[in-house]
């Protein structure tokens, strides 16, 4: 059997009844194979798991082992994990105890009330069993809201980056830094709701709208920062769903990856979403309501077309990488953003969704870090007990050959594949 068939019969049977779909007859097709005496530098399959690594640790919230979680992530194949460092928190007090706001309360990211947690020294403990199992961690924020609204005192970048700076000097105290993959000085960058101490300033820049000057000058400020530090560290800022066409537009040198995030829901100007009519609810049970009523019906009514919309968008984001010669991680994504374990809600047409986009941008050679779901977390039951499906797609990931104009001479990327 050729390598080309031994791909194409592998990804049939991870992907089922998306077998259908011809993701073999593109010239895109870049084969995802094991060729592990060739070659040493192999992407990570990462999970995110935000800010409930520390906050979700109730009886029965899922995260209050982390040793029986993370062997069960190792079971599924994953070696990275993206998570909050919260380092507005760790830069006024390391060790205080904060009372935390809730997001959302229909959600299962994080607490649905009241809670309150301890950054350090549970940030650095939980690195030391991250690294005794070789599980790199991005860091990240959504700059979580405690009752005194501390997050409001970042009023300029270099207060950010003095944060970012105090967290990453408490992390190398313990010397962990050779657990930490990347640093994303913000979630979704300039998102109201993870960035409010930016857009109170400038309400103009709305969410996606990174490539809007204030948004750059700041970015750019606070990572000549950083880097002045620690200039071997990978540093970036995660960006959403929006008009990928910007990196090539933009001069994106100051950033030394994207971490784009990409959901089929979100294609054609949010096409999906918009027949679906759902507007995300944080505090109502009636976004929930239309997702039961009718999102997988719309799915199964024309497969193959919410299927292009996604390996289309793929294709593009690792095109446009190439050419600017930045390597991707995506730790959000594929198919539909928000989804939990709830009456009527099926899992099948969502796994099948991000099993096709794992592998998608596995062909690409363009990630380095690839994510199979934003679900990937014992707080989602009906995803996370799949343990061979798992396994099916960290394979994939684990084995996918990284271009050569990431690999090849690129000392920009060089700083994150020198941690991989």
């Amino acid at each position: 059997m050729d390598r080309r068939n031994f791909i194409k019969q592998t990804t049939m049977a991870t992907l089922g009844s998306l077998a259908s779909f011809d993701l073999f007859g593109t010239s895109s097709f870049n084969e995802v194979v094991p060729e592990m005496n060739k070659r040493k530098i192999l992407p990570r399959a990462i999970t995110m798991w935000d800010f409930s690594w520390l906050e979700r640790r109730w009886p029965g919230a899922g995260y209050e082992d982390w040793d029986k979680v993370l062997d069960e992530l190792l079971e599924r194949g994953y070696n990275a994990i993206r998570i909050d460092a919260y380092p507005h928190l760790v830069a006024e007090n390391p060790t205080g105890k904060w009372m935390l706001n809730e997001v959302w309360n229909q959600q299962v990211w994080g607490s649905p009330d009241l809670n309150e947690v301890q950054v350090q020294p549970a940030l650095n403990e939980f690195l030391t069993k991250c690294r005794e199992r070789d599980i790199k961690v991005g860091l990240s924020s959504w700059y979580r809201q405690d009752v005194d609204d501390t997050r409001m005192k970042i009023t300029t970048p270099d207060k950010m980056a003095d944060c970012w700076i105090s967290t990453l000097k408490s992390i190398e105290a313990d010397g962990l830094l050779d657990t930490v993959l990347f640093v994303d000085l913000c979630n979704e960058w300039p998102g109201n709701l993870w960035a409010p101490f930016f857009s109170s300033q400038y309400p103009h820049v709305v969410w996606g709208q990174w490539y809007k000057e204030e948004s750059l000058q700041w970015m750019k400020h606070a990572l000549n920062r950083m880097r002045k530090e620690y200039p071997d560290m990978p540093f970036l800022f995660s960006f959403d769903y929006g008009d990928v066409q910007k990196y090539e537009e933009v001069d994106t040198s100051f950033l030394d990856l994207y971490e784009h995030h990409i959901w089929m829901v979100h294609q054609n100007n949010s096409e999906f979403y918009k027949i679906v009519d759902y507007k995300d609810g944080q505090f109502s049970p009636e976004a929930y309501k239309k997702v039961v009523r009718s999102a997988e019906k719309l799915y199964r009514e024309k497969p193959l077309y919410w299927q292009k919309l996604l390996t289309d968008k793929i294709e593009l984001t690792g095109k446009i990488a190439r050419k600017t010669g930045r390597p991707l991680i995506t730790t959000e994504c594929w198919g539909i953003v928000d989804y939990k374990d709830w009456p009527l809600l099926n899992w099948d047409w969502v796994k099948e969704l991000c099993a096709l986009g794992t592998v998608a941008a596995a062909q690409t050679g363009m990630w380095a870090g690839i994510a199979t779901s934003n679900f990937c977390g014992p707080q989602f039951a009906g995803m996370w007990r799949d343990v061979k499906w798992h396994q099916e797609l960290t394979a994939i990931i684990r084995s996918a050959v990284l271009d050569e104009s990431i690999v090849m001479n690129n000392e920009i990327a060089a700083k994150l594949l020198r941690r991989l």
